[in-house]
């Protein structure tokens, strides 16, 4: 009998969900608005909502569903499934999204970081296919990333391993939600990108932009103008690219993968974004990396998250079937009592 997943993607904007089965295909689907500034306990109630609303859209039942992945912005404790605070997400501090989601809908849930999440969907169905060293930039409302190693993911001893949005790139640079200044996550993210298009549209500069409203300026709309001959817009991508570049080179340098790939919706750009990020990359990297690496845009789109989500949780839930069907381990007494007789 073949298995299903539920994966969720707990973004900052949105929430989206996706039933799919063991071999990595997609049963159903639903999305929603977050509504993150309405606190811990709304979001998730509209978790549970989504998630159901993709076990309908499959035509199955929640007891059709083995486990359920969520992947979320962190930092989290994601054996103990709980979010314990998050930039991205205002309120959120000690959330315990697993055990509220178990409860919720019935099913077994687990905890990933989104990015991680995304970073294992690529890896297990899109971009990342048949590496087995690979790191992921997630360009969305922050700036996450993924690291896998001899083909596992990396989570480190804290499992804080894979915040690339963190790692500073500007010294005494912009101020991040996180409480330093100068990281990646200021000048990459597709709200950095929405916000300098935003800014400079405002001011009556020739953006490309001008026939939307400010609120519908986001990175998306940014790549599509400069695809469409906004110089402006290109030169705003061309610009991030650079910082995003040089911000992969420390990664090459420190982790030396067979491939880099570029999550979200600026990827869509395409060289527009990534050749001056493989440029800049080329420049501060060392040999023979810099040479060998390859610096590609994801190929599920938003769909990663929930891939990965549902794929990680499929990983947990056999790693979890089989302890428990494992022999407990004989004590130093009872072995010396088998041994007497």
């Amino acid at each position: 009998m073949a298995k299903n997943f539920i994966g969720i993607d707990l973004g900052g904007t949105n929430l989206r969900a996706a039933v799919i089965n063991e071999a990595g295909a997609i049963l159903g689907q639903a999305r929603t608005e977050t509504m993150a500034k309405e606190g811990p306990a709304a979001v998730l109630k509209r978790l549970a909502i989504v998630a159901r609303g993709a076990v309908e859209e499959a035509g199955l039942d929640t007891t059709d569903i083995v486990a359920c992945g969520v992947g979320s912005p962190g930092p989290l404790d994601a054996d103990e499934g709980v979010v314990l605070f998050s930039p991205n997400l205002p309120g959120w501090q000690d959330v315990r999204v697993a055990e509220e989601m178990t409860r919720a809908i019935d099913v077994p849930t687990y905890l990933e970081n989104d990015a991680n999440a995304a970073g294992w969907g690529e890896f297990w169905m899109g971009a990342g296919r048949g590496a087995t060293e690979m790191v992921i930039y997630t360009l969305g409302t922050g700036v996450g990333g993924c690291v896998i190693v001899d083909g596992k993911l990396h989570r480190g001893r804290d499992q804080m391993a894979g915040h690339l949005g963190h790692a500073i790139l500007v010294p005494d640079g912009r101020r991040c939600n996180c409480g330093a200044r100068g990281c990646v996550e200021q000048y990459c993210s597709a709200t950095a990108v929405a916000r300098e298009a935003q800014t400079a549209t405002e001011r009556g500069l020739d953006t490309g932009l001008e026939d939307l409203k400010i609120s519908e300026i986001d990175a998306r709309a940014v790549s599509e103008a400069a695809l469409a001959g906004s110089e402006y817009c290109a030169e705003l991508l061309a610009r991030t690219g650079r910082y995003l570049g040089i911000a992969v080179a420390t990664a090459v340098n420190i982790l030396d993968p067979q491939i880099v790939v570029v999550y979200g919706g600026m990827a869509a750009a395409g060289d527009i974004l990534l050749g001056p990020c493989r440029r800049a990359m080329h420049e501060h990297a060392l040999s023979p990396a810099r040479e060998r690496v390859k610096i590609v845009s994801a190929e599920l789109d938003e769909k990663a998250g929930v891939v990965g989500a549902a794929g990680l949780a499929l990983m947990r839930q056999e790693a979890a079937e089989a302890a428990a069907k494992a022999p407990e381990p004989v004590s130093e007494r009872d072995a010396s009592a088998e041994t007497r007789y």
